[in-house]
Protein backbone atom coordinates (compact mmCIF):
# COMPACT_ATOMS: atom_id res chain seq x y z
CA UNK A 1 0.00 0.00 0.00
CA UNK A 2 1.35 3.59 -0.41
CA UNK A 3 0.34 4.54 3.17
CA UNK A 4 3.42 4.21 5.43
CA UNK A 5 0.92 4.65 8.57
CA UNK A 6 -2.32 5.00 9.95
CA UNK A 7 -4.06 7.96 8.43
CA UNK A 8 -7.68 9.06 9.10
CA UNK A 9 -10.06 6.72 6.59
CA UNK A 10 -7.26 4.07 5.97
CA UNK A 11 -6.51 0.69 7.28
CA UNK A 12 -4.73 1.04 10.82
CA UNK A 13 -4.85 -2.28 12.29
CA UNK A 14 -5.76 -6.31 11.34
CA UNK A 15 -6.95 -8.45 14.23
CA UNK A 16 -7.61 -12.21 14.38
CA UNK A 17 -11.08 -13.79 15.98
CA UNK A 18 -9.80 -17.27 17.18
CA UNK A 19 -10.78 -20.89 18.54
CA UNK A 20 -7.22 -21.25 19.82
CA UNK A 21 -5.24 -18.79 20.60
CA UNK A 22 -1.92 -20.48 21.87
CA UNK A 23 -2.33 -22.30 18.73
CA UNK A 24 -3.07 -19.11 16.36
CA UNK A 25 0.40 -17.68 18.55
CA UNK A 26 2.78 -20.48 17.49
CA UNK A 27 1.58 -20.67 14.15
CA UNK A 28 2.24 -17.07 12.98
CA UNK A 29 5.19 -16.36 15.24
CA UNK A 30 6.37 -19.18 12.84
CA UNK A 31 5.09 -17.45 10.03
CA UNK A 32 6.08 -14.33 10.32
CA UNK A 33 8.33 -14.06 13.75
CA UNK A 34 6.00 -12.39 15.41
CA UNK A 35 6.31 -11.70 19.04
CA UNK A 36 2.97 -12.39 21.27
CA UNK A 37 2.63 -9.80 24.33
CA UNK A 38 -0.79 -10.48 25.83
CA UNK A 39 -2.30 -7.91 27.98
CA UNK A 40 -2.36 -9.33 31.68
CA UNK A 41 -6.19 -7.40 32.55
CA UNK A 42 -9.04 -9.89 32.89
CA UNK A 43 -10.95 -7.57 31.14
CA UNK A 44 -9.25 -7.95 28.10
CA UNK A 45 -10.06 -11.16 27.92
CA UNK A 46 -6.81 -12.34 26.47
CA UNK A 47 -6.18 -9.86 23.90
CA UNK A 48 -2.45 -10.11 22.65
CA UNK A 49 -0.94 -7.70 20.32
CA UNK A 50 2.07 -8.93 17.99
CA UNK A 51 4.96 -7.07 17.73
CA UNK A 52 8.22 -7.33 15.09
CA UNK A 53 10.91 -5.26 17.07
CA UNK A 54 9.37 -2.61 18.99
CA UNK A 55 6.52 -2.35 16.18
CA UNK A 56 2.76 -3.30 17.34
CA UNK A 57 1.54 -5.07 13.58
CA UNK A 58 -1.01 -6.79 14.45
CA UNK A 59 -3.66 -8.92 17.38
CA UNK A 60 -5.13 -12.38 17.91
CA UNK A 61 -8.00 -12.73 20.27
CA UNK A 62 -10.32 -15.29 21.42
CA UNK A 63 -13.53 -15.09 19.99
CA UNK A 64 -16.01 -13.52 21.85
CA UNK A 65 -19.64 -13.78 20.89
CA UNK A 66 -21.05 -17.13 19.97
CA UNK A 67 -21.70 -17.57 16.14
CA UNK A 68 -18.43 -15.15 15.34
CA UNK A 69 -16.42 -17.31 12.98
CA UNK A 70 -12.38 -17.38 12.91
CA UNK A 71 -11.68 -14.80 10.54
CA UNK A 72 -9.26 -11.94 10.16
CA UNK A 73 -10.86 -8.65 10.59
CA UNK A 74 -9.63 -4.85 9.50
CA UNK A 75 -9.73 -2.13 11.37
CA UNK A 76 -10.25 1.25 9.42
CA UNK A 77 -9.37 4.46 11.25
CA UNK A 78 -11.62 7.07 12.14
CA UNK A 79 -11.82 11.02 14.09
CA UNK A 80 -14.68 10.08 16.25
CA UNK A 81 -16.69 6.54 16.35
CA UNK A 82 -19.79 8.06 16.93
CA UNK A 83 -20.21 10.29 14.26
CA UNK A 84 -18.54 7.18 12.04
CA UNK A 85 -21.58 4.94 13.43
CA UNK A 86 -23.69 7.58 12.29
CA UNK A 87 -22.53 7.93 8.78
CA UNK A 88 -22.59 3.59 8.51
CA UNK A 89 -26.70 3.68 9.71
CA UNK A 90 -26.81 6.56 7.19
CA UNK A 91 -25.64 5.01 4.22
CA UNK A 92 -27.29 1.60 4.93
CA UNK A 93 -24.71 -0.54 7.01
CA UNK A 94 -25.53 -1.83 10.18
CA UNK A 95 -23.49 -1.95 13.94
CA UNK A 96 -22.96 -5.12 15.34
CA UNK A 97 -20.84 -3.49 18.35
CA UNK A 98 -20.50 -0.28 19.91
CA UNK A 99 -19.05 2.06 19.70
CA UNK A 100 -17.35 1.60 22.83
CA UNK A 101 -14.25 2.58 24.94
CA UNK A 102 -11.10 -0.22 25.10
CA UNK A 103 -9.05 1.05 28.11
CA UNK A 104 -7.74 4.40 27.41
CA UNK A 105 -6.54 2.96 23.76
CA UNK A 106 -9.20 4.33 21.84
CA UNK A 107 -13.30 3.99 20.82
CA UNK A 108 -14.37 0.76 18.94
CA UNK A 109 -16.73 -0.29 16.23
CA UNK A 110 -18.08 -3.45 14.44
CA UNK A 111 -19.89 -2.82 11.65
CA UNK A 112 -21.71 -4.50 8.46
CA UNK A 113 -21.80 -3.10 4.58
CA UNK A 114 -24.82 -3.23 2.58
CA UNK A 115 -22.96 -6.39 1.00
CA UNK A 116 -22.51 -8.16 4.22
CA UNK A 117 -18.83 -7.98 4.87
CA UNK A 118 -17.97 -7.00 8.41
CA UNK A 119 -15.09 -4.12 9.23
CA UNK A 120 -14.07 -1.92 12.12
CA UNK A 121 -13.69 1.45 12.99
CA UNK A 122 -10.85 2.28 15.79
CA UNK A 123 -11.08 6.43 17.25
CA UNK A 124 -7.02 6.37 18.12
CA UNK A 125 -6.34 7.52 21.44
CA UNK A 126 -3.56 5.94 23.34
CA UNK A 127 -2.97 3.12 20.57
CA UNK A 128 -3.10 4.79 16.92
CA UNK A 129 -2.48 1.53 15.17
CA UNK A 130 -0.23 -0.90 13.63
CA UNK A 131 3.66 0.45 13.93
CA UNK A 132 4.62 -0.60 10.68
CA UNK A 133 3.48 -1.09 7.49
CA UNK A 134 5.00 -2.93 4.06
CA UNK A 135 7.43 -4.45 5.70
CA UNK A 136 8.07 -8.47 5.85
CA UNK A 137 5.54 -9.77 8.22
CA UNK A 138 3.05 -6.48 8.79
CA UNK A 139 0.07 -5.84 6.92
CA UNK A 140 0.81 -4.20 3.29
CA UNK A 141 -2.88 -4.37 1.91
CA UNK A 142 -6.67 -5.06 2.13
CA UNK A 143 -8.86 -6.35 0.03
CA UNK A 144 -13.00 -6.37 -0.01
CA UNK A 145 -14.01 -9.43 -1.58
CA UNK A 146 -18.02 -8.76 -2.26
CA UNK A 147 -21.34 -9.64 -4.14
CA UNK A 148 -22.62 -5.95 -4.26
CA UNK A 149 -19.61 -4.11 -5.78
CA UNK A 150 -21.67 -0.85 -6.78
CA UNK A 151 -23.83 -0.85 -3.77
CA UNK A 152 -20.42 -1.25 -1.54
CA UNK A 153 -18.41 1.14 -3.67
CA UNK A 154 -21.30 4.02 -3.07
CA UNK A 155 -20.97 3.16 0.87
CA UNK A 156 -17.22 3.19 1.65
CA UNK A 157 -16.37 6.32 -0.59
CA UNK A 158 -19.34 8.03 1.41
CA UNK A 159 -18.73 7.00 4.96
CA UNK A 160 -14.92 7.09 4.49
CA UNK A 161 -14.51 9.22 1.37
CA UNK A 162 -11.67 6.95 -0.31
CA UNK A 163 -10.93 7.78 -3.91
CA UNK A 164 -11.73 5.26 -6.66
CA UNK A 165 -9.39 3.71 -8.82
CA UNK A 166 -11.54 0.92 -11.26
CA UNK A 167 -10.76 -1.05 -13.78
CA UNK A 168 -12.29 -4.01 -16.11
CA UNK A 169 -11.27 -6.69 -13.53
CA UNK A 170 -10.34 -4.92 -10.05
CA UNK A 171 -10.91 -1.83 -7.92
CA UNK A 172 -8.48 -0.17 -5.87
CA UNK A 173 -9.00 2.05 -2.88
CA UNK A 174 -7.18 4.97 -1.66
CA UNK A 175 -6.97 7.91 0.75
CA UNK A 176 -6.62 10.90 -1.32
CA UNK A 177 -5.37 9.29 -4.26
CA UNK A 178 -2.81 6.68 -2.11
CA UNK A 179 -4.21 3.65 -2.58
CA UNK A 180 -4.14 0.72 0.09
CA UNK A 181 -6.80 -2.00 -0.87
CA UNK A 182 -8.96 -3.11 -3.14
CA UNK A 183 -12.13 -4.70 -4.39
CA UNK A 184 -12.83 -8.26 -5.95
CA UNK A 185 -16.33 -9.10 -7.02
CA UNK A 186 -17.65 -12.96 -6.01
CA UNK A 187 -18.39 -14.75 -8.77
CA UNK A 188 -19.57 -18.23 -9.39
CA UNK A 189 -16.28 -19.71 -8.03
CA UNK A 190 -17.09 -18.71 -4.80
CA UNK A 191 -19.58 -20.99 -2.82
CA UNK A 192 -22.83 -18.90 -2.15
CA UNK A 193 -21.54 -19.40 1.37
CA UNK A 194 -19.07 -18.06 1.83
CA UNK A 195 -19.95 -14.53 2.83
CA UNK A 196 -18.53 -11.33 1.67
CA UNK A 197 -15.70 -10.53 3.64
CA UNK A 198 -12.35 -8.00 4.03
CA UNK A 199 -8.95 -9.94 3.64
CA UNK A 200 -6.11 -8.63 4.82
CA UNK A 201 -2.30 -9.42 3.01
CA UNK A 202 1.36 -9.38 4.60
CA UNK A 203 4.28 -8.95 2.94
CA UNK A 204 7.03 -11.58 2.66
CA UNK A 205 10.50 -11.45 1.57
CA UNK A 206 9.36 -14.75 -0.56
CA UNK A 207 5.81 -15.74 -1.22
CA UNK A 208 6.37 -19.60 -2.30
CA UNK A 209 8.77 -20.28 0.55
CA UNK A 210 6.20 -18.45 3.12
CA UNK A 211 2.90 -20.70 1.67
CA UNK A 212 5.78 -23.70 2.04
CA UNK A 213 6.59 -22.78 5.61
CA UNK A 214 3.18 -22.04 5.99
CA UNK A 215 1.70 -25.76 5.11
CA UNK A 216 4.76 -27.12 7.41
CA UNK A 217 2.91 -25.58 10.75
CA UNK A 218 -0.12 -27.14 9.82
CA UNK A 219 -1.82 -24.25 7.53
CA UNK A 220 -2.91 -24.77 4.34
CA UNK A 221 -3.09 -23.16 0.65
CA UNK A 222 -5.81 -21.80 -1.53
CA UNK A 223 -4.50 -20.05 -3.85
CA UNK A 224 -1.39 -21.35 -5.12
CA UNK A 225 1.85 -18.88 -5.51
CA UNK A 226 0.79 -16.34 -8.53
CA UNK A 227 3.01 -13.84 -10.27
CA UNK A 228 0.39 -10.76 -11.00
CA UNK A 229 1.39 -7.93 -13.80
CA UNK A 230 3.45 -5.33 -12.44
CA UNK A 231 5.75 -8.09 -10.95
CA UNK A 232 4.06 -8.42 -7.68
CA UNK A 233 3.47 -12.70 -6.60
CA UNK A 234 0.46 -13.51 -4.05
CA UNK A 235 -0.86 -17.09 -2.61
CA UNK A 236 -3.56 -16.99 -0.12
CA UNK A 237 -3.19 -19.47 3.21
CA UNK A 238 -5.56 -20.62 5.64
CA UNK A 239 -4.28 -20.95 9.13
CA UNK A 240 -4.66 -24.41 11.47
CA UNK A 241 -8.28 -22.79 12.69
CA UNK A 242 -9.73 -21.77 9.09
CA UNK A 243 -8.94 -18.12 9.25
CA UNK A 244 -7.87 -16.90 5.69
CA UNK A 245 -5.50 -14.07 4.45
CA UNK A 246 -2.72 -13.42 1.65
CA UNK A 247 0.53 -12.84 1.38
CA UNK A 248 2.73 -11.05 -1.03
CA UNK A 249 5.55 -9.75 -2.18
CA UNK A 250 6.44 -6.43 -4.14
CA UNK A 251 9.03 -5.80 -6.86
CA UNK A 252 11.90 -4.76 -5.87
CA UNK A 253 11.52 -0.90 -7.37
CA UNK A 254 8.26 -1.02 -5.40
CA UNK A 255 10.01 -1.69 -2.32
CA UNK A 256 13.17 0.69 -2.72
Amino acid sequence: MKLEKPVTGGPCWAELGTSDLAAAERFYTELFGWRPETDPRQESGGYTVAHLGDAAVAALAPLHQEGQPVAWNVAFSVNDADAAAEAVRAAGGTLILGPLDIHDAGRFTVAVDPGGAAFQMWQPRGFPGAGLFNAPGTLGWVELLTRAPDRVTDFYTTVFGWSVNPSEYYTQWGVAGADFGGMMTMGDRFPPEVPSHWLPYFAVEDVDAMASVATGAGGSILMEPTSLPGGRRIALLKDPEGAIFGIYTAPEESRA
